[in-house]
């Protein structure tokens, strides 16, 4: 089915699209090795250095507070007294208008102590564990082994770059790792009715 309008709609837009895409300033190499080179570089990328410095101010605050933490969503407020200046950038900030920890696994801790980061290690592994059990339950090669699959990976992709990085507090990427987690839910709990219920043992 067409829609005139929105072909209008989308046409009297071009123009402003591709402005804004020309004044977009962000560099990016095509070279794979000054990616990598670039991750790696803890010396004179700001963004890295400042990462270290999220981290150091997270365990600082964790060493304060280990049982309870700060409160949760609490650690863009908490975080900079604890900041020392040789760990300081030119991207920190004193304000608390913005950031977290960059790491699914400090933050928590940070905000609510080693319970909290204990309840992610076991978010963590539940997942995984129910996503590999799907997977095996399922006939060889079936939509629904394929799809447990790729929904696990995924899980497992996100749970080695939350090492680095916390995104859970945005709504894009939460949605995926909710998403996924919900679906893997769902169909363990799909095969688990479809599994004969035991017989009771007579006397």
């Amino acid at each position: 089915m067409n829609y005139p309008g929105c072909r209008i709609d989308s046409f009297s837009y071009r123009t402003e699209i591709f402005l804004k895409l020309e004044q977009n300033q962000q560099d990016s190499s095509k070279d794979i090795s000054k990616h990598i080179e670039s991750i790696s570089n803890i010396r004179t990328d700001a963004s890295n250095l400042e990462r270290i410095n999220r981290w150091n101010s997270a365990f600082k605050m964790f060493n304060e507070r280990p049982v309870t933490g700060w409160g949760p969503g609490t650690y863009m407020f908490q975080y900079a007294p604890f900041q020392v200046s040789h760990d300081r950038t030119i991207i920190s900030t004193n304000m608390g208008d913005w950031g977290n920890a960059h790491s699914e696994y400090i933050g928590p801790l940070a905000e609510s102590g080693i319970p909290g980061m204990g309840l992610v290690i076991i978010l963590v592994i539940v997942s995984i564990f129910t996503g590999f059990k799907v997977y095996f339950q399922s006939e060889p090669w079936s939509q629904e082994r394929i799809l447990s699959l790729a929904l696990t990976l995924g899980l497992i992709t996100y749970y080695i770059h939350g090492t680095l990085n916390n995104f859970l507090d945005t709504d894009k990427a939460s949605a995926l790792v909710w998403g996924y987690t919900a679906m893997l839910v769902a169909m363990d709990v799909k095969y688990r009715r479809k599994q004969p219920a035991k017989p009771e043992p007579t006397n």
